[in-house]
């Protein structure tokens, strides 16, 4: 079997899909790329079992066939090879492979295609289109707060629920929750999945710009993604998410509002004197001031700052985790920022004041008692 193509393009094209190769897979024929060609088309894919990427090219090839290829040293070669065509030649009785280019000439030992895992198949989907950056924004908004604990799997993905007016966006780790909800996307059908957090990395990573359309199509065990020349399939994750919706408190009789990057800037610089376990800062709101500050007693560290800000309610003090709400600001881009309060011992909301007229976020955090020094 042979087949030539641009080094370049192949080198993009793998470099699309190798970020689901993992350095020590459960099984080892999975550091291979699975290379198919047919009808001059190359297609080539790369699984750790869970997920699975699929990506098709045009090449020069009069011949169909087969071949798994070494993922690193390819790369590799490809990384330091300047632009120009590349032939492949395959003996698939030895299974060795001859990378021949302007000057040189690469031999390689590949494996047998038929020991690679084969991807799922979609039987009887549910589907729904949704742009590319429409996607990109919910992922971003959603993926920092995925928990990583193993033992709540349910928590260590993006639950996704579809219904006909909306799709909601739900991630959380168990201190904060969030909430992205677009009521531009909708499906014919109600259902509810949850992605894992891995998949979601690399989709947020190959992602076109602009509003170029992603099929999403899902079974009971599996989510494809198709967009452009590229296909990922993976395994969603069979558990019942919590009932977030009855952890968001209603009655909030505090609200205030506030210039974000001033806020994020004053608890950049108030987190550092803050104690690195709890990572405490108190917020005390008094009429249109707020007070940040925060303390290490362990080191005898403290610093306060005061900003200005829109208040409506009675005076409040209440800690928070610094990581968590600068983490969540970061993730914001609107001018200003809305926190939600009701009691210290409550959950808080923030909120964004501008915002997509398209979208609702809703970002909860739960509080660090104020008596809660190590």
């Amino acid at each position: 079997m042979k087949f030539i193509v641009s080094s370049s393009a192949l080198l993009k094209q793998l470099s699309a899909i190798s970020g689901v190769i993992t350095s020590n897979p459960v099984v080892p024929i999975l550091e291979n790329f699975l290379f198919e060609i047919n009808d001059g088309a190359l297609k080539v894919t790369a699984s750790d079992l869970q997920t699975s990427m699929i990506t098709e090219m045009d090449v020069e090839a009069r011949e169909s066939g087969n071949i798994a290829v070494p993922a690193r040293i390819l790369m590799d070669t490809l990384k330091n090879l300047p632009e120009q065509p590349v032939t492949f030649s395959i003996d698939e009785e030895t299974y060795t492979i001859e990378i021949s280019s302007d000057n040189g000439r690469y031999k390689l030992s590949g494996e047998n295609a038929t020991d690679f895992p084969r991807t799922p198949e979609v039987n009887d989907p549910y589907g729904v289109d949704v742009p590319a950056d429409t996607l990109q924004n919910a992922i971003a908004n959603t993926l920092f707060a995925v928990s990583n604990d193993e033992l709540r799997p349910a928590m260590t993905g993006v639950y996704i629920q579809l219904r006909d007016t909306n799709a909601t966006f739900v991630a959380t780790d168990g201190h904060r929750l969030i909430r992205y909800r677009r009521v531009d996307v909708a499906a014919d059908m109600d259902n509810n999945i949850i992605i894992p957090k891995k998949a979601l990395n690399l989709l947020r990573t190959t992602l076109p710009s602009g509003a170029t359309p992603v099929t999403i199509e899902f079974n009971a065990s599996n989510a494809f993604f198709k967009f452009n020349n590229i296909k990922m399939i993976c395994r969603l994750i069979d558990e019942r998410f919590p009932d977030y919706e009855n952890v968001i408190p209603v009655d909030n009789n505090n609200k205030m509002v506030i210039n974000r990057m001033e806020l994020l800037s004053s608890l950049k610089r108030i987190a550092i004197y803050a104690n690195k376990t709890t990572h405490q800062v108190r917020l005390k709101i008094t009429g249109n001031q707020l007070q940040i500050s925060a303390e290490d007693l362990d080191f005898s560290n403290e610093a306060m700052e005061r900003l200005s800000c829109d208040h409506d309610g009675e005076d409040i003090e209440i800690g928070f985790n610094a990581r968590f709400l600068i983490e969540m600001l970061n993730n914001l881009d609107s001018t200003d920022v809305q926190l939600n309060l009701s009691k210290p011992n409550r959950a808080g909301l923030l909120i964004p004041r501008d915002k997509d007229e398209n979208e609702d976020i809703l970002m909860l955090v739960m509080p660090v008692m104020l008596n809660n020094y190590v």
